[in-house]
């Protein structure tokens, strides 16, 4: 059936909702953000803040390619509004290295070779420095299992577990 032009000049417009401000700590810096209701906290980032690191990948949150941590706990920034992190500390990979030095397992990834493509490895080691935070896994089973959330396509799973194992030693 097709559409009647009267149909369409009496329907009522809606205004786009007004955008909200958020305030976040990203990275050890306070950054102020007006976002519509919608913007997830990755397209904040990405997007907003230009902290291209973080990747979009399956936009589902089943692969952890956009994984970051916020308040210290590792989450997927695809599944998670910037409005809903209004004053949260926000991590990204970028703000792992401190003072021109690498974050441990930073280094570790590239002691081991972690990575072949790299569009997963700033979600692994973000993942991977809550997991560590989080000092639940301490045999390479739990490692895996509790970066499960985590994909790689390339498979070089029993290089990321090896690399974590390094970090692990060192923090």
């Amino acid at each position: 059936m097709a559409r009647s032009d009267t149909a369409e000049a009496t329907r009522p417009t809606v205004a786009a909702p007004q955008k909200i401000p958020v305030t976040l700590t990203v990275n050890g810096a306070r950054v102020e953000l007006a976002v519509a209701p919608w913007t997830t906290l990755l397209d904040a980032l990405r997007d907003r803040l230009d902290l291209t690191g973080t990747k979009k990948g399956c936009d589902h949150g089943q692969c952890g390619a956009c994984t970051v941590l916020v308040d210290g706990r590792r989450i997927n920034s695809c599944l998670t509004l910037a409005v809903m992190k209004d004053g949260a500390e926000v991590t990204t990979v970028e703000g792992l290295a401190r003072n021109g030095a690498l974050h441990p397992l930073q280094q570790a990834f590239i002691d081991h070779d972690a990575f072949q493509c790299g569009y997963c490895t700033s979600g692994q080691i973000c993942s991977a420095a809550g997991l560590i935070a989080e000092g639940r896994a301490k045999t390479a089973d739990e490692i895996r299992e509790l970066m499960s959330g985590n994909i790689c396509r390339c498979g070089a799973y029993p290089n990321i577990v090896a690399a974590i194992q390094q970090a692990m030693v060192r923090s």
